[in-house]
Order: C-alpha cells, then structure tokens, then sequence
C-alpha cells in the first residue's frame, strides 16, 4: 500500500490500493475516490433534470394562458390587416333577433370577401376570365372593368360561400385576396319579412325593425326579442296565402294583437319576399299594408261611432234609428245594402251594419266629440310609438272643414283613410275595458302610455252587441264554436290613382276578438280586391271572403296561444234563445 499526498495537511492523506483508479479533486488538491465523483455525477444530473421541468413547466403555463385565459392575440398590425374595411371603424357583431320565444329570426354568418389591388394586376383579362367561370352569374366584362380600375383597392365579391372560396384558391392568383366579412341571414325567409326588414350589403338596416333598431342592434350583442310567436306567425300568413289566391285578391294582411298589452303577436302582409335575396323586380312586393297602407275601412268604423254615442250619453243602447228610407245629405244621398227598410236599435244597426243608422247616430252626438274622439284613438296621427318605420299617416279633412256629411261619412267609414294598424289598435280599446295602450313589436321595456277613450261600462256593452253581429249579422261564419268571437265587417270602394272609386272593386276587412266574455287578442283581416266565386253566389262582401279568413286563422292560432274553448257559454246561449223564439 502506497500513501500519496499532494496536500500538506495530514488529513487530506489517501490510502491508494494496487489497481485503484486515481481521480483529481475539483479543488485541485487531493484525490476522489470512485464513490465521490458517482455522487458528484449524480447531482449534475438532477440539476439538469430540474432545470428542464422548470423550462417545460414555464411552456405550460405560458400555453395556457395564451390559450384558455386571455386567447389568441396578434399582432395589432395583422389584427387589423384582416379586418373588414367598414369606414374605417371597428366593426361590433350585430345582435340576433329572435321571437318571443327565443327562436333566431336573424343572424350574422361569418364570410369573406374576394378584394383585389388593381394597379399591381399585370393579367386582368385572365383572372376576369377564371373568375367567370367560378362565378357565373357575373360577366367577365364586369370582372374586367373592377381589374382594370386605377385604385389601390376593390372588392370583386361580396359574402362568397367556402366552396367558392376554395375554387378561387385554386386559380393560383396571388392578386387575389380574401377579407373576413359577416352576412346578415334570415332562416325564416320570408315568414317575416315586412316586420324584419332587411339590410345592405355593408350590414347596416334599410328597411323594417333592422333599419329603425339599427343603433341598438349594431351596439348590443344581446338578443333583440320580439313580442311576435312565430307559430302564430305562420298559420297566420299560410291562412293569408291561400285567401288570396282562393278570391284572387291583389293582396292580403293581418295582424293578431294581444288585446290588453297591444303586443303584436303576428303581423303579415301578402305579397312578401325571402329576406335573404335583396333584388326584387317588382318594389311594390316590400310593401307592408298593415303598418304603411292607408286605406277608407268601410264598415269597420261603425264600432267606433256606437262606442262614441254610448259613451257620450247621448245614444242609449235602446234608442232606434229611421233606416226606413235614404238618408239626404246636400247632393248626396245615404243609402243601405241589403238592410230592412225599418226603425233599427242600436244592436240591429251593427247586425244589419246599416249605413242610414249609423249616420243618423253620428248627427246626433255632433262634430266636435267626434273629432276629440277620433284623436283620442290615434286617428289622426302615425301609429304612436310602433318601433317600425313604414308607417303610413292618416288621411282626413281639416277640422275646420268638417261639416254634416263628413261627420255622417265617417260614421260608417268613409272620408277618413288610416292604417290595418290603427283599427286593431283602436278596437283593441274598445273591447279591452276602454284603455287604449300603444301597439309594440318588441319586449324589451319602453315607455308606453295608456289612456282611457271610454268607461268600462261602454265597453262592456260594446262587447255583446259586437258578438250578436258574429251571431246573427254578416260575420256568421266566424261563429266557431267555443271561441266565443265578437267582431265587425267592413266592405268599402276602392280608391282609383285619379281620387275616385272604382266601379266593382273593393276592399273588405274583418276586426275581431276572442273569447268575447274575458278578451284576449284582437284579430284583423284585409283582402284587396278579392273576386266573386261561384261558393260565395256572386258577392264580394266580406262576409263571404274576409270573415271565414279570419275565422280559420283563429281557428288555427286559439290552440297555439292555450285559449281553451268554452262550449257551455255557447249552449247556454242557445237555450236561452231558444226560450225567446229567436
């Protein structure tokens, strides 16, 4: 054994065996002996160990953070490389629409857009040539004169499909270019489409809610609600369709309206157009004749003349009216159709829906409570508060000019033009128990004003003379069994461009709530020029297109909106009738 040392301290002294390896301290002083450096070795090793999981453990959190906390950030720059050029202005996502239900009746997609930089184009003429190919319905001269431009920037496609997207990839253009975008659709079509409106190929609103919500929808991701149901909706519209094309009429519309809120539950008007396609050949089809049409109601108005006289005082609901022969008004002269020539009440004037009557009551509440009366129910003005902007303005002679026959005119419902709107509005009142609440298309919360246009006793007795007219007047086939309905027709002459009627064309209308005893919504029903049928023996008259319209909407939507049919209120009625001779 040898005894080696480089250290002049006893104690660094190591004990060498033959055949040992020797290795050199880390000091530099001594020897290690082989089970030393194995733990030196060891320790090298953990560290690194360690400081890889350090590493992998900062990867880790750095990922989830990026990923599940904050999410993905670019660059500001690239950020807004791909973003829509919108007037220079951040775009916000425009908010859904939906039904009272919570069903989506319009909504953004994502898309792109094909652009392009026409003064870095050297071959116009062959993209303009493959870009035909994958876009037939637009000319190659068209795509040619967007190539051959002398600006910086162009869009050759708006809102094109994947698959579009893929074939123009697949050209090999790198003129090309693809600009994130959104697409306003409508997955209802047209179901809804002179409520909604629609809007232009930049996303703002042109017509309907998405035009005069267009600033609450463009600031807010949250839901639009709307008080419509679209179950309702639907059958009301099918029920619509096949009215006009049963009589053939020009056009057809109706409104359902919750008859103590004036909620809209469903308003349509026939001709329509799917809300996703924004080229019309014919622009008369985006008129909404329930909010913007104005039109003389004919009979309809003699609701509100009988609710005016009860509630005045000055007709009581037993008083009787000489309908034996015309009534002379200057050169005019009053008459009836299909009306027994007989002293008439009050009840038998809306179930005969005489003319002569009706006039005879006017004259005798006068012309001033009618006027107040008539601005009282919005006669005078646009409908009030309706978040809409095709409203049409009423029509009807200054007050100064009022004389006698205006006020016995529009007693039965001529010489005064409004909206399908404001009568389902105003008769809503009228059988509501006398208050009068703006109409509405949307649930969120906006101030609306109700007023009382008369008492809850007028109201009332308007109720069972309005049902007797379903019972025994011209509105007999509304008479379904257990819905209880109450209403009103109307047939008046058509106005010509030229400001005079015109000779076999009409306009008839049906104005009805249900059930009659506790009153839940008012229904309306306009037919434009509809034709005589060999079914309906020749007449034109409401009662015989407008009126079974109305009753088969009901029919359809009473379930829909949980009013259940009470069938014993009928029966006990025709016991009772029955006891009367009747």
């Amino acid at each position: 054994m040898v005894k080696l040392s480089l250290s002049k301290k006893k104690k660094n002294t190591v004990t060498y065996t033959p055949g040992q390896e020797i290795y050199f301290s880390s000091g530099g002083f001594g020897w290690e002996t082989e089970d030393e450096a194995v733990q030196v070795c060891r320790g090298r090793i953990f560290f690194v160990l360690a400081l890889f999981l350090i590493v992998y453990a900062v990867i880790v959190v750095r990922i989830f953070d990026v990923c599940l906390v904050n999410g993905v950030k670019f660059h500001q720059e690239s950020v807004a490389y791909y973003r829509p050029r919108i007037k220079g202005i951040t775009p916000v996502r425009r908010a859904n629409i939906t039904d009272r239900n919570g069903i989506v009746v319009a909504t953004n997609l994502p898309t792109v857009n094909l652009t392009t930089h026409p003064h870095k184009i050297t071959n116009p003429k062959a993209i303009a040539k493959k870009l035909a190919e994958v876009f037939p319905e637009t000319k190659y001269e068209d795509f040619l004169i967007i190539l051959t431009r002398k600006s910086k920037f162009a869009y050759l496609k708006r809102n094109i499909t994947p698959q579009q997207q893929a074939k123009v990839n697949a050209l090999g253009f790198p003129e090309l270019e693809f600009e994130p975008s959104e697409v306003r659709v409508y997955p209802q079509k047209a179901l809804l489409a002179h409520v909604l409106g629609n809007t232009d190929i930049d996303g703002e609103g042109i017509a309907g809610l998405e035009k005069s919500m267009n600033s609450r929808l463009n600031t807010s991701t949250k839901d639009l609600r709307l008080t419509i149901d679209l179950g309702v909706q639907y059958a009301v519209r099918d029920e619509l369709i096949k009215a006009k094309e049963k009589f053939m009429t020009e056009r057809a519309t109706a409104i359902v309206m919750d008859i103590n809120t004036s909620e809209i539950i469903a308003l349509s008007s026939i001709p329509d157009y799917d809300l996703n396609k924004r080229e019309f050949t014919d622009p008369d089809i985006k008129f909404n004749f329930a909010t913007l049409g104005i039109y003389e109601a004919g009979s309809v108005f003699k609701v509100f003349n009988t609710a005016l006289g009860l509630d005045s005082g000055k007709i009581k609901i037993t008083d009787k009216f000489d309908a034996t022969k015309p009534l002379k008004m200057g050169w005019h002269k009053i008459t009836d159709f299909r009306v027994p020539a007989k002293w008439l009440s009050v009840g038998e004037t809306l179930i005969y829906s005489s003319n002569i009557a009706s006039a005879l009551m006017a004259l005798k509440v006068g012309k001033k409570p009618r006027i107040q009366f008539f601005k009282n129910l919005g006669f005078f003005d646009k409908i009030e508060n309706l978040e809409i902007n095709e409203k049409g303005r009423p029509q009807f002679p200054p007050e100064k000019s009022w004389r006698d026959d205006t006020v016995a005119t529009t007693a039965f419902g001529y010489g005064i033009s409004v909206t399908p709107i404001h009568i389902i509005t105003a008769f809503s009142a009228i059988l509501n128990g006398g208050l009068y609440t703006p109409p509405t298309l949307i649930q969120e919360h906006r101030e609306r004003k109700t007023r009382r246009v008369i008492s809850h006793q007028t109201s009332m007795d308007m109720r069972k003379l309005l049902r007797d007219v379903v019972i025994f007047g011209s509105a007999k086939k509304a008479n379904i069994d257990g819905y209880e309905i109450a209403g009103k027709t109307g047939t008046a002459n058509k106005l010509g461009k030229n400001g005079r009627y015109i000779q076999g064309q009409s306009m008839t209308s049906f104005v009805s709530a249900f059930p009659v005893s506790d009153p839940k919504y008012a229904v309306m029903v306009i037919l434009d020029y509809p034709k005589a049928l060999k079914e309906t023996f020749g007449f034109v008259t409401s009662g015989w297109n407008a009126v079974p319209t109305g009753a088969n909407i009901i029919n359809r939507i009473a379930p829909q909106l949980n009013v259940q049919p009470n069938f014993d209120i009928d029966t006990q009625r025709e016991k009772i009738l029955k006891n009367y001779g009747l």
